[in-house]
Parts: structure tokens; C-alpha cells; sequence
């Protein structure tokens, strides 16, 4: 790993661990990690393109990736956490008390709650989105600053613990791949969530961003819920 030396190294200074591990696990031999381009600083550059991790909300770097998609490629990397244990420590982290595995489990559709957000960027020929399956840890640490629904826990960190999947999406039609090919076309957002497991608003956010990319059409009505097609 070549690492550059001229460049503020912003990235550094205030991430969390599983984009750290994340950084660490994508870099390949020759690439240049947090450099600085057109003003600003990219997680990795490798040769001409330009690979940013974003862990969560992407509206918060929507306009920074199409700033440099008018000039540049561009890939973003996306977690979603599959299997994750949430670790409890002491106050001060010297001890851990509790170790347990969270019943809350993600699977790659997720990054539709994210692609709500830029549906539209696929579409561009130098942008693609890299989505990460990963089994991760997450710290806690009862300080009584953490949230009342947990009791005063706070969320010190989230490590990656080992990468388990990953799938490439560089243009619309690509994202067609995560509606199962064996789900009974035209099929409801209802029949979609429950066929792959996940929450309808979830199916919601998937058929809004393929419709908006072409690849998904409505169709029709079963009763008052929309039918969508991919035909």
C-alpha cells in the first residue's frame, strides 16, 4: 500500500473503525490512499479512479460525488452489516461485561435506503457503487450520554470483523439483479418484502429507485396496491 504524502489526511483524523477496516481491506498494492483531488480528500486513488467508503448517509456526500464526476470515475463503497454482536464495556473500555449477537441483521437490498437519495448517479458511464457484506462489532459503553432507547449506552465504535459478500453495480440494469428472478412477475411492494425478507418500506425505496432508473415499470393494480414489472 503507497500511501501519499502531500495532502491534509482529514479522512484519518475521525473515522470510525469500520470504514478504517473497510480502507484496509480495498486497497490494493500501488494505490494512493487519502489524497487530495480538486479540493477534496479521497479515501483511495487507484490509477485514474477515485474510491470513496461512505458507511451511511449518502445525501451527506451527494454533492461532493457529482462535483467530481464531472471530471473524474468515481466508485462508492457501502457496508451493509449482515451479522453483527454488540460488545458492552466498563466506562472507561478496560473490561468488557456483555457480548451478544444483535438480532437486527441487514442484507445487501439495503443500500436502497441509501440509493433513495442519488437514484439518478448510476446512470452516469464513470459511476459505480461497490456494496460490501460484512460482519462487524459494535462498542458499547454506558457513560449516560447514549440514547434513552438504550438505556444510556453509547455507541463508542463499529469494527469490521470479515467481509462476506460483495456485489459491483456500474449501471441500472445491474441493480435489477436484487429483485429475486424467481419472484412472480408483476409482483406488489408487499410480495417483494416479503419474498426477500425485509420491511416493506425497504421494498418501497427499491421499486421508486428502479422505476426512476427505467429498469422497473408499473403495471397496473391488485386491489389498491401498485403491480410492478421488470418486462
Amino acid at each position: 500500500m503507497v500511501r501519499s504524502s502531500s495532502g491534509p489526511h482529514i479522512g484519518t483524523l475521525q473515522e470510525r473503525s469500520l470504514h478504517a477496516g473497510l480502507k484496509e481491506w480495498y486497497a490494493e498494492p500501488g494505490d494512493r490512499i487519502e489524497v487530495e483531488v480538486d479540493g477534496y480528500v479521497i479515501d483511495i486513488v487507484r490509477n485514474d479512479l477515485l474510491i470513496e467508503i461512505q458507511t451511511t448517509n449518502f445525501s451527506a456526500i451527494k454533492g461532493k460525488l457529482w462535483d467530481l464526476l464531472q471530471r473524474h470515475r468515481v466508485r462508492l463503497v457501502y457496508p451493509v452489516i449482515a451479522e453483527k454482536h454488540i460488545i458492552k464495556e466498563t466506562p472507561d473500555g478496560s473490561k468488557v461485561i456483555d457480548r451478544r449477537l444483535s438480532p437486527k441483521r441487514e442484507s445487501i437490498h439495503d443500500v436502497f435506503y441509501e440509493m433513495v437519495y442519488l437514484p439518478r448517479f448510476i446512470e452516469r458511464p464513470n459511476f459505480s457503487i461497490h456494496v460490501v457484506v460484512v460482519k462487524a462489532e459494535e462498542i458499547r459503553r454506558r457513560d449516560g450520554r447514549g440514547s434513552w432507547r438504550r438505556r444510556g449506552w453509547s455507541i463508542i465504535d463499529t469494527e469490521l470483523v470479515e467481509v462476506i459478500d460483495s456485489q459491483l453495480f456500474e449501471k441500472p440494469s445491474d441493480l435489477v439483479r436484487l429483485i429475486p428472478g424467481d419472484l412472480d412477475c408483476p409482483f406488489t411492494n408487499s410480495e417483494l418484502a416479503e419474498y426477500i425478507g425485509r420491511p416493506a418500506a425497504l421494498a418501497r425505496k427499491m421499486t421508486y429507485t428502479l422505476r426512476k432508473l427505467g429498469v422497473l415499470r408499473l403495471v397496473g393494480k391488485r386491489g389498491r396496491a401498485h403491480l410492478h414489472s421488470t418486462d
